[in-house]
């Protein structure tokens, strides 16, 4: 069974699930592939892991860098598990690129595409964060929950680019 509750946050309502025990899903409300996996009769209900998922939320919009994480689940295949695993060793106010990701994974440049794939399709998003990460070039591309939420985001941590300012992004 899985369950949700809605928050609300600087940057618009998200969306929690949970199977009982562990966060299984953070998504901004309309974001690309909200809800994917989520089960279609999940029901809305207060849980502790969930209301420790919204004390993280608060910390890291008050501009903190959380200094626990919730119980995570995500659910997806081994290589996007290994992908979401490298995505949580990226620091706050760090950042990384697909290629760096797939290097630090094993994988050759050329698995840049696949890694960013995975990353597209990360269910817990902040938590796992997926916003740090760039183009090779260091361009803002992709983000499920769209690019000025990427920008808003970088922005809250502070983020260090070097020679780029947030404020622009390419591709839009």
């Amino acid at each position: 069974m899985d369950y949700t509750y809605h928050t609300e946050s600087p940057l618009g309502g998200i969306t929690l699930a949970s199977d009982g025990q562990a966060l299984t899903g953070l998504w901004f409300d309309g974001q690309a592939h909200f809800g994917e996996g989520l089960s279609p009769d999940a029901e809305a209900r207060p849980l502790s892991v969930l209301d420790e998922a919204r004390r993280w939320l608060d910390g890291y919009f008050g501009g903190i860098a959380p200094d626990f994480t919730p119980r995570l689940a995500p659910r997806g295949t081994a290589f996007r598990q290994a992908v979401w695993k490298a995505l949580r060793e990226i620091p706050f106010g760090q950042i990384a690129t697909y290629a760096g990701i797939a290097a630090r994974l094993g994988l050759s440049s050329a698995s840049a595409r696949a890694v960013g794939g995975a990353v597209g399709h990360n269910p817990i998003s902040l938590i796992i964060p997926c916003h740090r990460v760039l183009g090779a070039n260091g361009s803002l591309t992709g983000y499920a929950g769209g690019l000025e939420r990427k920008r808003q985001l970088l922005r809250l941590e502070r983020a260090d680019l070097p020679g780029r300012e947030i404020s622009g992004v390419e591709g839009e």
